[in-house]
């Protein structure tokens, strides 16, 4: 699907028992959501900080299965190419490249299988929102159900800002 001129795909997770996932809102996938060559992270920042997003950082995606319970994340490709398992141990695997952006919902799980020599993410969350991370099948799951369902929706979708696709598919709060 098409949406605000971005290729979007969305993925729904279910709780597995070890990582909760988000119960309503999917995964959204932005193909390509920034054009050029090269390291893109300068651009990737500013579009995130353009549309409200704040503590952006660039590094990678941890090799483990992990979630964020109090925060939503965006992740920007910056340059480079991962394979990046989402929704848990038994999720699904989608192929990041440089452009690429991914806003995962409160609970999400994701972890990096493979990645290039050069791959850099850029990532970013919503303001007021602390990330904290948790290892999928550590923790007080139960409580990390309650607190994702907590965590406020963001007022802008961190690439394409205040009428891009997270209000169409996480709803307008």
């Amino acid at each position: 699907m098409s949406a605000s001129g971005h290729e979007i795909d969305t993925f729904q997770f279910a709780d597995d028992g070890r990582t909760p996932n988000h119960p309503r809102f999917p995964v959204i996938f932005y193909r390509a959501a920034f054009p050029g060559k090269g390291n893109l992270g300068d651009a990737i920042e500013r579009c995130f900080r353009d549309n409200g997003w704040r503590g952006t950082w660039r590094w990678g995606v941890y090799p483990f299965h992990h979630y964020h319970c109090e925060a939503h994340e965006v992740l920007g490709c910056a340059r480079g190419e991962a394979l990046i398992r989402l929704g848990g141990e038994n999720g699904t695997d989608v192929r990041l490249t440089t452009g690429d952006a991914v806003l995962l919902p409160a609970g999400t799980g994701h972890c990096c299988l493979q990645n290039s020599s050069d791959f850099q993410i850029v990532g970013a969350y919503p303001p007021g929102q602390s990330v904290d991370l948790v290892r999928s099948g550590e923790g007080d799951i139960a409580r990390a159900r309650e607190r994702i369902l907590e965590v406020p929706l963001p007022s802008t979708d961190p690439v394409a800002g205040p009428n891009g696709p997270l209000h169409c598919y996480w709803g307008k709060g």
